[in-house]
């Protein structure tokens, strides 16, 4: 872990290693300020040699060279400290660029906002604790404590005792804090996932009055959070009472001491204001160290986190020697078998055998559950075949180089996602260097052009966030004309048109088979309309292969797909067959 994290720090290894430098020369500056303060009252003051103040007064002066030190130290620990999580979030979001599906599902996104945002927070304050009070604050005591002794041991050891006896307390303190600062970070998943949910389907919450709802969760969440916090900072509350009863009882007892002794002779004035001052050093110290024990035992839990998934790897990479040219669309299922976790007992697809030409058009059907989006999921890649092998342009797809074969399959996914910016700019992460006429063509294809050319800016027409201010008709239609300006050998329409009108649906069917020919084309749909001229049609049940052949055969032969095509045409066909958009 501590490799792990080590290796972010990177080009911030100078201002790393100038922090504890510039600290421990503040440290030493501020010892030497007590002696020359004794030397002042006893030598100075005590005799009446104001030469020797003022020659002593000009070393105290050099020795406020402390301050420069203390803020440089400052200055190169912010910079180290902030350096380190920018390096870690860095890190962290290029390596979640690279998971694979499987990797994906191993985190909640809730819980990976956690650790880029709170996790990362705490890690820096830490490190910045670590390079500034956890070189000063040790160095600070023991200094103070080796210049006590070689002052007056007999004092000195009440110093001792209370370092100890204070020691022991406060290690209890963070003892007992500790598993509840560890439980709070697993309640900030909790919290970001309830506003997360919250605030992308705020329509969805409002349209089912659930506010009520939604506002009990998110209490719940908040409460767990606040209890949690509650109890630990209770604990650590402690420190600070603690602290200033000891000290002000060592000041008690050194006063009290110190005075005898001077009256003895046995201790001059400027001794005792020097070990007092020593005294205010060394508690200090301790609580300063108490305080950077409890930041460090808090990012424990943090660094665990963050190196979870810096240290991920990905399940799917390159061949040493991959392909970069994808011949044609032709696609072969020989023998595939699938499931998410290799520990799971059930396959999700189970001994699959298909062969498809480049250019055809293939429909999917199935009912929920029948692994449809698993089984096209596997020709881009986005998952790997557990069994057998899947071979696109009769190539095996782990052959291919992850970009090319992503790039010449290009997948419309079930869940449409658009991205804020104007239409343009959504439809050129299909191809970034797409003309305008080339982006007009695609949404001509995917009949987008007709709702485009009515908004009032066109192509410069901003998307929200999610596309919230489009319909989801409208989303369906912007993501196929953003999947086809990749001009892939294979399409991948994974229930992408189950937002638009038949009527609709149709003419996109119609211009993909008049302006694509050369694409393989596969229709995931739970419309018979949508797939019944396809070349062959697919009938998937529970992830096996319950029939691939034409319309007219199918409705023979196959009893599923028969069910499915007469309950949708018995009671007069599809609702929305002469139009309208969802």
């Amino acid at each position: 872990m501590i490799k792990t994290l080590g290796g972010q720090i990177k080009e911030y290894k100078r201002d790393s290693f100038l922090t504890p430098i510039f600290m421990i020369l503040e440290v030493v500056m501020e010892m030497i300020i007590p002696l020359l303060m004794a030397s002042i009252i006893d030598d100075g003051v005590n005799k009446g040699d104001i030469h020797h103040i003022y020659m002593v007064g000009i070393w105290m002066a050099a020795a406020a060279f402390g301050l420069f030190c203390g803020v440089m130290g400052g200055k190169y620990g912010a910079s180290a400290s902030t350096g380190f999580a920018r390096n870690l979030r860095k890190a962290m979001f290029e390596n979640i660029q690279t998971f694979s599906f499987s990797n994906i599902d191993k985190f909640s996104t809730a819980s990976l906002v956690t650790r880029m945002t709170t996790d990362v927070t705490n890690l820096q304050n830490s490190y910045q604790m670590l390079l500034r009070m956890c070189v000063r604050a040790p160095f600070s005591l023991v200094i103070a404590m080796i210049m006590s002794f070689s002052v007056n041991a007999k004092l000195a050891s009440i110093y001792l005792a209370a370092v100890i006896g204070l020691g022991l307390v406060l290690a209890l303190i963070i003892w007992k804090a500790m598993k509840y600062f560890t439980e709070m970070f697993h309640k900030y998943d909790d919290l970001n996932a309830s506003v997360q949910e919250n605030v992308s389907a705020i329509r969805v919450v409002k349209a089912f009055v659930r506010e009520e709802y939604e506002k009990e969760r998110f209490r719940k969440a908040n409460e767990a959070l606040y209890y949690l916090g509650k109890r630990a900072e209770r604990i650590v509350s402690f420190n600070m009472p603690l602290m200033m009863f000891t000290v002000y009882s060592c000041i008690l007892g050194i006063s009290w001491l110190g005075a005898r002794m001077i009256v003895q002779s046995a201790l001059t004035t400027g001794e005792l204001m020097m070990l007092l001052t020593y005294c205010m050093n060394i508690l200090m110290s301790l609580m300063m160290l108490s305080m950077v024990f409890v930041m460090l035992s808090m990012s424990v839990a943090s660094a665990e986190r963050v190196t979870e998934v810096l240290r991920e790897k990905a399940d799917i990479v390159n061949p040493e020697h991959p392909i970069y040219e994808v011949k044609d669309g032709s696609i072969v299922f020989d023998h595939v078998s699938f499931q998410y976790k290799k520990s799971s007992e059930k396959q999700v697809l189970k001994d699959i055998n298909l062969s498809i030409k480049a250019g055809e058009t293939i429909g999917i059907l199935g009912g929920t559950g029948s692994s449809k989006s698993s089984l096209v999921n596997l020709i881009s890649r986005l998952y790997d075949v557990t069994e057998g092998s899947l071979k696109v342009g009769g190539r095996d797809v782990r052959e291919y180089d992850l970009e090319t074969i992503r790039n010449e399959v290009s997948v419309v996914l079930q869940q449409n996602v658009l991205f804020s910016g104007t239409i343009l700019e959504n439809l050129r992460w299909g191809n970034k260097e797409a003309t305008l006429e080339e982006c007009k063509r695609a949404c001509a294809l995917a009949c987008a052009d007709e709702f485009i050319e009515k908004m009032p800016e066109g192509y410069d027409t901003y998307i929200e966030q999610g596309g919230t201010n489009v319909s989801g008709g409208q989303k369906q239609r912007l993501c196929i004309a953003r999947a086809l300006l990749k001009k892939p050998k294979i399409l991948i329409l994974d229930d992408s048109t189950s937002a638009v009108d038949t009527a609709t649906d149709a003419r996109i069917r119609e211009a993909f088979a008049r302006e694509i020919p050369d694409t393989t084309k596969l229709i995931i749909a739970q419309r018979i309309s949508s797939v019944q001229n396809s070349d062959r049609i697919l009938v998937l049940d529970n992830g096996e292969i319950s029939g691939f052949d034409t319309h007219e055969a199918l409705l023979k032969t196959n009893a599923i797909y028969k069910e499915v095509y007469e309950s949708q045409t018995n009671v007069g066909g599809d609702f929305d067959e002469n139009g309208g958009e969802a």
